[in-house]
């Protein structure tokens, strides 16, 4: 498993970011969305968790991620977070992703920060998650994030103690910001980066 990280060090108002990408793999849009997130001051960590496989599609990458197993796919996030949990780390994800820095950070007592873009996860009963800040950038309607889905996910992790942010993208597709993607929506990726970019600054 790669894990390429930024040589640069952590500097005053900076963050160390793990990045994890969608059940589509490790695309050309995830390593420009690390560097979009270097560009602003931040480490960022890439891991590659299904090993160099990747997909054209969402149904088609949630074929490689079933193969691989829920539990392994988990284990594989943590090894390559582990070594930089000592300095507070902010999680991240596209999608699937998303929902593994979700578990990752509401397992993590010294993270600071969480960005979702296109995804979320179920929550554990009981999930503690004291005034961690959280965004979520989503689309509107998103099939694989129903409305329902999103009030009771917004409600739990309220519940959990966070201090949660959801921004909504009328009519763009699921994964609105690969624009390799037929989901692609410039106008919607751009105004989400430009709003994360504000939340990791403040962090």
């Amino acid at each position: 498993m790669s894990v390429p990280a930024s040589t640069e060090s952590s500097t005053s108002g900076s963050s160390t970011i793990v990045l994890f990408h969608s059940v589509c793999g490790l695309r050309p849009a995830v390593h420009a969305a690390a560097d979009r997130l270097r560009a602003a001051g931040h480490e960022v960590i890439v891991p590659d968790l299904f090993d160099g496989r990747t997909a054209e599609s969402v149904p088609d990458g949630i074929v490689i991620k079933d193969e691989i197993g829920k539990e392994e796919l988990l284990k594989r996030a943590i090894t390559a977070a582990a070594p930089y949990s000592d300095r507070g780390l902010v999680y991240a994800g596209f999608s699937f992703g998303g929902s593994v820095a979700q578990n990752l950070a509401l397992g993590d007592e010294k993270t600071r920060g969480l960005l979702l873009l296109h995804g979320t996860s179920d929550i554990a009963e009981g999930a503690v998650a004291d005034e961690l800040p959280v965004q979520l950038h989503v689309a509107d309607p998103d099939p694989y994030e129903p409305h329902d889905w999103l009030n009771a996910w917004y409600l739990q992790m309220r519940r959990a103690g966070a201090d949660v942010e959801v921004f909504r993208y009328a009519g763009a597709g699921h994964l609105f910001t690969d624009p390799d993607l037929p989901d692609y929506d410039e106008q919607a990726a751009e105004s989400a980066w430009k709003v994360a970019l504000g939340f990791l600054a403040e962090l």
